[in-house]
């Protein structure tokens, strides 16, 4: 475990479409081997493909998919006696928002479509809705919680 001091938190600077930073994170987070124009073109892409599909305002679903996703409770591992238990623990807000951007790339990219902006746009569509497989992962991580709730007396 570091002995230093935490580290810093950096701000990010607002998207210059929507003026969101959840949307400059994402974009951020996509960004491959320091390509945000790529990263960027393929995101605003997706949100045109999403107003077509649903003749919604896509920012809206892109944040009800964000917010769907998001984890209230996950495990993490610790050693008591030798023996390693799954022990259940809240989930901060900027860790919530990290992961639910996490896994909506994650299983954007490993869907099957024509291109990433398809992809990401159907991925998000169905996250809005309670669906896809950043919405399984979501479930499964609070099922594990769930099932190791035995070992909540040794959070720390």
């Amino acid at each position: 475990m570091a002995r230093r001091n935490r580290a810093v938190r950096r701000d990010v600077a607002p998207d210059p479409v929507y003026g969101s930073k959840v949307v400059a994170k994402f974009i951020n987070s996509m960004m491959w081997d320091g390509k945000k124009g790529v990263a960027e073109r393929q995101f605003y892409k997706a949100m045109d493909i999403i107003r077509e599909r649903t003749g919604e305002d896509p920012f809206d679903i892109f944040n009800k998919a964000i917010g769907n996703v998001k984890p209230l409770i996950e495990v993490r591992p610790r050693r008591v006696g030798g023996a390693t238990y799954q022990v259940p623990v809240e989930v901060s807000p900027h860790r919530q928002q990290a992961l639910s951007i996490r896994w909506i790339i994650q299983y954007a990219r490993s869907r099957g479509g024509r291109t990433m902006a398809e992809r990401l746009a159907a991925e998000l569509i169905e996250a809005s809705r309670g669906e896809g497989g950043a919405m399984k992962k979501r479930e499964d991580t609070h099922r594990m919680a769930e099932a190791n709730r035995a070992f909540a007396h040794y959070r720390w």
